[in-house]
């Protein structure tokens, strides 16, 4: 009977030790889940961020530039950010957020246990992995603002304990309100874009504050995955995200059936502005903006002892640019370099020098980084090139399109020597504000910049700089000067030619410019003396080496495009040179100014009154039936304008200055390497090459209202005085050497003994010299037997 009783105990001790064992362990979990949480929560495995530092959040922000009228040009960052308050999040954004990623958020202290639950019975019970991530908006603002760290095995389980805890402690410190606010600001989403702010600028061309229903929830949708949702990538997968989260806001009552339906049938449209520091409207000015701001911000530093940064402090950069200005003027320079390019290569055709000249094309690769980086391996010249013989896949720019090809280094090279560049600045001739900046054709493949770093001979640029010197030193506008050849035996026998080649003709000054005769250019040079023409040159604002040669009346000089520019703002600005700049004020991130600029005007004028009107009117001539006419012919431009084309040796460079009362503009167009040039004066010529681009400009300013200040500016007459002395006799040419030239191809070039100061010609009495004496003794003859 003793052997039953035992065998019933025996279950019952089983049990109790099972449930003793298994009491244990509960509490040995427990006691191991609180020594986890308490590890994590005073530091162990990293230091939590306390109530202080939550209290201080700052997140990097990009600076902002801004044109004249406030339009967002760019924006220089490391991460593209820019806070916004509460009150400028529309209110349908904050509940397509809440409806989508934490519907309990009003509910909760930064740690919703209901949906932590959910998640940890439905994910890892269950498998159904449609229950959520668990983690409210408070937790993941913790994870955007303090980085995950790896900890091993114990990564997810420590990451997520020490969210739980900040999350806690930041819900005591902020609002509802300012958590949203946080959340939004910091929020990643594609293209390198942080915050809704910045979002809704490249997204859709707007503040967020102005974006509607359908594109707020374009932007939540981003936020359960950045790059797959992207709507520029995958618009037709953002568009099924959108309706997503639109059907989540009708699902939480933020919307009626009736606006939901509404809403998923619209077609998702973007308004894409990439702000990156390549792409997006005016990228050669941002990049010299950026240069001369990295120099502010350092002097800056030094001076108030602070730590400004360009990339992270969100400076506010406002500029004198003209936003609609500049569109126009890039639509311009596209429209007229795809037409003239295609016309380059077809006058070379197989024979151009980027595909025969093995020395442009071996100069040309001997720059390339690659080249660089194998010559400094101790490569030899052969395989190095053997090297950039094999074929890669590229992307190559072209006027139609850029396009990806398997292509060579060499055959890369060679594609990209083949391409004209160009370069326009326009500036308010009284300020010096600068409205307009192509610095060349493409940033992204092209970054020397045409305006600043560029310096060429500027042409026949340069002439209205030597009449304007002749004028002050008394020469008279009307004086007449033969277009006869000069030769300067102290310069190796240098002599200028006309193009086209007429030497026969007798020209006023006024028309000698207008027509930009190059013979007569020298002889005004000596008129006006070498060295006053470079103290002119120097006071107008040139900074560059100036020759002390009689070919710098042809613009021999080597000058930018910025300090012609500032030489051409004399003959509007009342003789004054007024200093091209582009800075009006600089405010830090909350709005308070850190430095204003003012404009750099000349206090004393350079030339007279006089000179400055009889330039005007000299130059009105260049347009209205010199070598700039086209502007009234082929362009039929009725606008008050005033100009001067040049164009360089070899057609190497064509240039084009614009004066009208209220701007004035320079254009430039030819090879970036030197040793190419137009193939004919006919295409290389500044009227051809240079002048269109402002052409397109004007004509394109003309149609939109909102320009007429310029469009519609007019001239101050001219003084009675300047009309008296401008009304020349007609020109023409002397029978006798008309005679002359019936029998001869051309006359024999004169001769002119230049002393070492330049400023006074010596002539030698030659071939014309005594034609003129020869013609002068028949008169008398005749004289006398008249008597």
């Amino acid at each position: 009977m003793s052997s039953p009783k035992k065998t019933r105990k025996k279950p019952k001790k089983l049990k109790t030790r099972i449930l003793k064992w298994i009491f244990y362990l509960f509490l040995l979990g427990v006691f191991g889940a609180f020594s986890f949480y308490f590890s994590v929560y005073f530091g162990f495995w990293t230091i939590l961020p306390d109530t202080d530092q939550l209290a201080e959040i700052r997140q990097s922000e990009a600076t902002e530039i801004f044109a004249d009228g406030g339009e967002l040009l760019g924006k220089y960052y490391i991460f593209d950010r820019q806070p916004i308050g509460f009150e400028e999040i529309p209110k349908h954004m904050i509940n397509a957020l809440i409806a989508t990623e934490d519907a309990r958020f009003y509910k909760h202290n930064g740690v919703d246990r209901r949906s932590l639950m959910r998640v940890i019975f439905k994910t890892i019970l269950l498998g159904d992995e449609s229950s959520g991530g668990g983690s409210t908006l408070s937790q993941q603002l913790i994870k955007n603002l303090f980085p995950r760290e790896n900890h091993g095995w114990f990564t997810m389980p420590v990451n997520k304990t020490r969210e739980a805890i900040v999350a806690t402690r930041l819900e005591k410190i902020y609002s509802k309100a300012e958590i949203l606010t946080l959340y939004l600001n910091t929020v990643p989403f594609g293209d390198n874009t942080f915050g809704v702010e910045s979002a809704a600028e490249k997204f859709f061309g707007k503040p967020c504050s102005d974006l509607s229903l359908e594109e707020s929830a374009v932007i939540i949708g981003m936020l359960k995955a950045s790059h797959s949702y992207n709507p520029r990538l995958f618009p037709e997968r953002s568009k099924v995200r959108r309706n997503v989260v639109l059907s989540q806001m009708y699902r939480y009552t933020f919307l009626t059936a009736e606006e939901l339906s509404i809403a998923e049938k619209k077609p998702l449209e973007l308004d894409y502005k990439p702000f990156t520091h390549n792409a997006g409207i005016a990228p050669y000015f941002r990049a010299e903006l950026q240069k001369k701001m990295r120099s502010w911000v350092t002097d800056y530093n030094q001076e108030h002892n602070t730590s400004l940064n360009l990339f992270t402090s969100g400076l506010k950069i406002y500029t004198t640019l003209d936003y609609e200005m500049q569109k126009l003027a890039e639509e311009a320079m596209k429209e007229h370099m795809t037409g003239l390019q295609k016309a380059f290569e077809a006058s070379y055709g197989k024979n151009a020098p980027w595909l025969k000249s093995k020395t442009i094309i071996n100069s040309a690769l001997a720059q390339t980084p690659h080249y660089k980086k194998l010559k400094a391996r101790g490569l030899s010249d052969q395989a190095i090139l053997d090297s950039m013989r094999r074929s890669t896949t590229a992307e190559l720019f072209d006027w139609d399109g850029k396009r990806v090809v398997n292509t060579t280094q060499i055959d890369s090279v060679k594609h990209y020597l083949k391409f004209l560049n160009a370069g326009m600045l326009s500036v308010n001739p009284y300020s010096g504000a600068v409205k307009t900046w192509i610095g060349g054709i493409d940033y992204e493949h092209f970054q020397y910049d045409h305006v600043r770093q560029s310096k060429r001979q500027v042409g026949s640029t340069f002439k209205p700089i030597v009449y304007a010197a002749a004028l002050e030193n008394g020469t008279e506008p009307c004086k007449y000067y033969p277009s006869q050849q000069v030769t300067f035996p102290q310069f190796n026998d240098w002599t200028p030619v006309n193009s086209p080649p007429i030497y026969d003709q007798n020209y006023a000054m006024k028309t000698a410019l207008s027509k930009s005769v190059n013979t007569v250019a020298v002889r005004v040079l000596n008129d006006a003396g070498l060295p006053n023409v470079i103290k002119l040159a120097r006071s107008m604002g040139i900074e560059s080496d100036l020759p002390s040669v009689p070919s710098l009346a042809l613009g021999t000089a080597e000058l930018s495009l910025l300090e012609l520019t500032r030489a051409y703002t004399s003959f509007i600005n009342s003789g004054k040179p007024a200093n091209p700049y582009y800075i009006t004020r600089i405010e830090d991130n909350s709005g308070r100014v850190l430095a204003e600029f003012e404009p750099e005007v000349s206090e004393q004028a350079v030339i007279t009154e006089s000179t400055r009107e009889i330039m005007i009117e000299m130059m009105k001539g260049t347009v209205n039936g010199g070598t700039a006419r086209r502007l009234r012919g082929t362009y039929a431009l009725r606008n008050d304008m005033a100009g001067k084309t040049g164009t360089t040796q070899d057609n190497k460079d064509g240039w084009f200055v614009a004066i009208s009362p209220r701007l004035v503009t320079v254009s430039w167009v030819g090879s970036d390497d030197y040793r190419i040039g137009f193939r004919s004066t006919a295409m290389g010529q500044g009227a051809n090459s240079a002048l269109p681009l402002y052409a397109l400009l004007l004509q394109k300013m003309n149609r939109d209202i909102n320009f007429d200040r310029y469009t519609q500016a007019r001239f101050a007459p001219p003084s009675i005085k300047t009309m008296n002395v401008m009304g020349c006799a007609p020109e023409k040419g002397s029978g006798i050497i008309k005679k002359i030239f019936t029998r001869t191809d051309k006359p024999k070039p004169m001769e002119i003994q230049v002393d070492s100061t330049l400023s006074e010609p010596k002539k030698k009495e030659g071939f014309l010299k005594r034609l003129f004496k020869r013609k002068d003794k028949k008169d008398k003859k005749k004289k006398k037997k008249k008597s």
